[in-house]
């Protein structure tokens, strides 16, 4: 008999935050390191896209990563499946703060900003903690499948605060876009990879990299501020893991805005706006690269990013339906 995904991850979000915080850590972390020694197709993949942020490693270390970098994943569903159950001064103590004058500012003025955003470390706690401590948050899911396991997803975020709408929903950047033009809120989007083969090829730590062009897109839409961000992992000690009731808390880091480009004249009204949305996406995954490379472990990549690694014949067709190459 099949496992009933959904129900498992109910069962997990009833449960979870009923039993002792230590035992759940070494629970997961054991499941991190079972997954990690069977090397499934996963891992492999994991390894495979460390290794191209992370040339200079060999064998050894690369595998040492790839084993930090399961640890951490599992521990983001972990602290998923607990967040409900966690108090408003936890989640506080939970969440460190870089450079927040990159957001702060416009939000306060009422402006809404556009967020781009990798798989780095624990985005919902990012998300748990925004709402509350510095502007309502809007963003969009993935639809998983079974579609109870994407309404289970899609219920956890709505519970913690997280107004979401499903990619590929009817009108859904339309929404974005209104949503922004409403101001005072954040719209985080994970876009590191282009789940609707309709991004921007971009330069990625020296490799060639397909992602989303969504959170570009909406800050050219909107005429809202593109702020890059990057969560990752950090130890607590002290006071601050007392109050945060476990010992791993996240730090987010807000980098400069992108700037928008000039429009080239040249060219016709939709290919100024994609040569724009091109250039301002370049420019978030440079950011973002900075954070690969310093915390890869916190990556949490078990899909095909890089070109090299796309089957070539279905990418030319992505590049021919995005309108990048002729058909």
């Amino acid at each position: 008999m099949g496992l009933d995904v959904a129900r498992a991850y109910t069962f997990a979000w009833r449960h979870a935050p009923k039993v002792p915080e230590p035992l759940l850590r070494a629970v997961f972390t054991l499941v991190a390191d079972v997954t990690w020694l069977r090397r499934g197709e996963g891992v492999r993949r994991l390894e495979a896209n460390y290794a191209r942020l992370r040339p200079e490693l060999d064998a050894h270390g690369l595998r040492r990563l790839s084993r930090a970098g399961m640890r951490s994943y599992m521990r983001y569903f972990r602290e998923a499946f607990t967040l409900q159950g966690s108090t408003p001064d936890q989640v506080r103590a939970r969440v460190r703060l870089v450079d927040e004058r990159h957001v702060r500012p416009a939000v306060e003025a009422g402006q809404a900003i556009s967020l781009a955003l990798g798989h780095l470390g624990n985005w919902d706690l990012a998300g748990a903690w925004a709402t509350p401590n510095l502007a309502p948050v809007l963003t969009v899911a993935e639809k998983l499948r079974p579609p109870e396991l994407y309404e289970e997803f899609v219920g956890f975020r709505r519970s913690i605060g997280i107004e979401v709408l499903g990619l590929g929903d009817a009108d859904v950047f339309r929404r974005l876009v209104r949503g922004a033009l409403e101001g005072g809120r954040v719209v985080p989007l994970l876009a590191d990879r282009d789940l609707a083969a309709t991004g921007v090829e971009v330069d990625l730590a020296g490799h060639r990299a397909r992602v989303a062009a969504g959170p570009a897109a909406l800050a050219l839409a909107a005429g809202v501020p593109l702020v890059p961000a990057a969560i990752t992992y950090e130890r607590l000690r002290g006071e601050r893991r007392r109050a945060a009731g476990t010992p791993w808390g996240i730090v987010v880091r807000f980098f400069a805005p992108v700037p928008v480009p000039p429009a080239d004249p040249a060219l016709s009204a939709p290919q100024r706006r994609r040569a724009q949305v091109e250039a301002m996406t370049q420019g978030w995954v440079d950011a973002l690269a900075v954070t690969l490379r310093e915390r890869t472990e916190d990556w949490h990549m078990l899909q095909r990013v890089f070109v090299d690694d796309l089957d070539p014949a279905r990418y030319a067709r992505t590049r021919a339906e995005a309108g990048e190459v002729p058909a």
